[in-house]
């Protein structure tokens, strides 16, 4: 062959060459991979990369008549799509956004997925922006009409390096995202009635008037049509593995759609029917008992120099006022416990996340401890006198605000039964709360009720002397050393400059109010209400502070995620929630983590991972709503023979932890 007709043969070659890859380099769209019924391709929602780190992509099905496919929790029967990235270039973790599903019967079966048309946005990571993507992924599906078919589809696709202008597919992406259930808080509540195959459970969501419900459990249950009733609606459930018991306190992922609409939800399971009456009086039961070990607490310490000085002033008083005094103590804890209850009723029926001691994590409530802890330390230092409050009944105040301290100090500590009743109280409605919180006020009031009910035991001191005026200094020094205490939780929050910030705001309203109260000087009283406002008002707008101090020695951050993976490598791992502002979780440390046996353990083969609740974070709420908690400490043992966590007591003990260790472990079946 000559020279020209070699070239006549390779321009066409060369042409062809160039076209192709012109037309890879190009191209937002793979080719359509068919079969009779279904078709599946792979779409982009930009021509290039450009600087982006991730990139959005939808896997886009055309289905034929009578033929569907299914969503990610696919009901009574199907399977979800499945995706292979291997093979891809310059991608990283993808993330799915499915569109609100439709329920649909086959063979019987009730199904939940997709038919005719489905389009799957996702955002994929791209660990080097402004490099090309090539993406190569494989896709297995279902399709079931009459029969059931497996499909697969190999899709590829490339993006330049070049400008992310919006591609021709860009719009029907971005629709079909905007199908995708909407996140909302988890205002809903969820009820498990009846046993085995007749178990249903019952949904109540506030503000919303569903049309359909996808409930996903993990794989526990599944969850039939939902018929309406007043105030929600029941689903039916099948029981895939376990029974009820495995289904009560966890929490579900609910996806409800109407109005042409769809949102999220997360809800937790608690008992209904005759299992809640026996439930709530059990719960009662413990709550009663956990306020009564709540007075034993280090929580609750710092204000006993209030108490005994109440006690110890009414010494040769007349059995009526010794009574009066102790009630009005109660009164205040309870009256405390009631703003609680209102408190966590309305943040859960707003969706707003609730829980034991957290208004520990703001500083406002901190600032606001702090100038309370001076001004009793000054009244117990003889500086002046707490006028009473017309709600008294012309008490002194002090008793009564001394049970309203008392109650708030209290919620840092989770003694035994009161995080199990809190938790319990938060997924329930209104009236349950209220009852709850109830009982909780009267354990930690039951001490006083006592004395009130035999007051010849408080009449019987002897009669306040020298002796009280020495007491009231050493348990002035106890409150102040009460007040360095949340100091230093202010600082963990804010950083020290600000914490000394707030000091000097807290403690010059108090001396103020001390000179108020010895002159009775109006100018100074003003003054003292404005320099506390001023102080609060400035820590309510000082920034937070960095990200917090990485855990020392053997202790690693906590990141959920990672414990599955550890597990599956027979790893055994230790979780510890905890913050600066938890006693109990102090004492935990010193008492049982931080030494003998347990130490050592968490030391050698034990990843132990610790959670910093200082401070609000939304994935430590979560995590502990997992477990129906919602307060600290909490600690959790997870291994190959505990994979779900074995959550462990509030005190811990260290024949506690140690078993724990031991079963997580154990592999199952060893």
């Amino acid at each position: 062959m000559g020279l020209r007709g070699a070239v006549r043969l390779r321009f066409p070659v060369m042409l062809l060459a160039a076209l192709a890859v012109s037309g890879e380099a190009g191209a937002t769209a793979s080719p359509w991979a068919r079969t009779p019924e279904a078709a599946v391709r792979l779409v982009s929602a930009s021509e290039g990369v450009g600087n982006l780190d991730r990139v959005r992509l939808g896997l886009e099905f055309e289905l034929a008549p009578g033929w569907k496919t299914y969503w990610r929790s696919p009901g009574e029967g199907g399977l979800p799509p499945a995706l292979d990235w291997a093979g891809s270039d310059n991608l990283g973790k993808a993330s799915l956004y499915w569109p609100a599903p439709e329920r649909f019967t086959i063979l019987g079966i009730d199904s939940v997925g997709y038919e005719d048309r489905l389009l799957l946005p996702m955002d994929v990571e791209v660990p080097q922006p402004g490099e090309p993507v090539r993406v190569a992924l494989r896709v297995d599906y279902l399709t079931c009409s009459d029969i059931c078919v497996p499909q697969g589809a190999d899709l590829a696709l490339v993006l330049p390096a070049g400008p992310a202008a919006p591609s021709a597919e860009a719009f029907a992406i971005d629709r079909w995202r905007g199908r995708a259930p909407r996140p909302e808080p988890a205002a809903g509540r969820a009820e498990l009635v009846g046993e085995g195959d007749g178990a249903v459970l019952r949904v109540a969501l506030p503000g919303i008037e569903p049309e359909d419900i996808f409930i996903e459990a993990g794989g526990l249950a599944a969850f039939g049509r939902p018929t309406p009733v007043a105030g929600g609606l029941t689903v039916p459930v099948s029981w895939a593995k376990g029974g009820p018991e495995g289904l009560l306190g966890r929490e579900l992922v609910a996806t409800v759609t109407g109005g042409g609409e769809a949102v999220e939800q997360r809800l937790q399971v608690a008992p209904g029917g005759e299992r809640a009456s026996y439930g709530i009086a059990i719960i009662l039961a413990l709550a009663l008992a956990g306020g009564v070990i709540l007075n034993l607490m280090p929580c609750v310490l710092p204000v006993l120099g209030i108490k005994l000085m109440h006690f110890a002033g009414l010494g040769g008083a007349g059995r009526s006022r010794a009574r009066a005094e102790f009630l009005a103590v109660a009164g205040g804890i309870l009256f405390s416990f009631w703003l609680l209850a209102a408190a966590a009723a309305a943040a859960s029926q707003a969706g707003m996340a609730v829980g034991w001691g957290v208004q520990f994590q703001q500083p406002v409530f901190l600032a606001a401890m702090l100038f309370l802890l001076l001004l009793f330390a000054a009244n117990l230092w003889g500086l002046f006198e707490i006028p009473a409050p017309r709600f008294a009944g012309g008490l002194r105040g002090g008793p009564f605000l001394t049970g309203m301290f008392a109650t708030l100090l209290a919620t840092p500590c989770s003694a035994p039964f009161v995080g199990t009743a809190v938790g319990f109280a938060l997924t329930r409605g209104p009236l349950e709360i209220a009852l709850i919180f109830t009982a909780l006020g009267l354990g930690l009031a039951l001490p006083y009720l006592g004395v009130a009910a035999f007051p010849g035991l408080a009449a019987a001191m002897p009669k306040p002397g020298r002796w009280t005026v020495r007491l009231r200094f050493a348990l002035g020094l106890a409150l102040a050393g009460t007040a360095g205490w949340l100091l230093a939780v202010l600082a963990a929050q804010l950083g020290w400059p600000a914490a000394f910030g707030a000091l000097a705001a807290a403690a010059l309203p108090a001396v103020l109010l001390a000179a108020w109260a010895r002159r009775r000087g109006r100018v100074l009283g003003a003054g003292a209400a404005l320099a506390a406002a001023v102080g609060l008002a400035a820590v309510a707008v000082l920034p937070a502070a960095m990200e917090p101090a990485a855990p020392e020695g053997r202790w690693q951050a906590f990141e959920e995620a990672r414990i599955a993976p550890l597990v599956s490598e027979g790893r055994t791992v230790f979780v510890d929630v905890t913050a600066d502002w938890c006693i109990t979780c102090k004492f935990n440390k010193a008492a049982v983590l931080g030494r003998g046996p347990v130490a050592d353990r968490l030391a050698g083969d034990v990843v132990a991972m610790r959670a910093d609740w200082t401070r609000p974070d939304p994935a430590i709420s979560v995590y502990l709503a997992r477990f129906a908690r919602y307060g600290i400490p909490f600690n959790a043992v997870y291994g190959p023979g505990a994979p779900a966590g074995i959550a462990l007591p509030e005190l811990l003990t260290e024949g506690a932890v140690l078993e724990a260790l031991d079963a997580a472990a154990r592999h199952r079946g060893g």
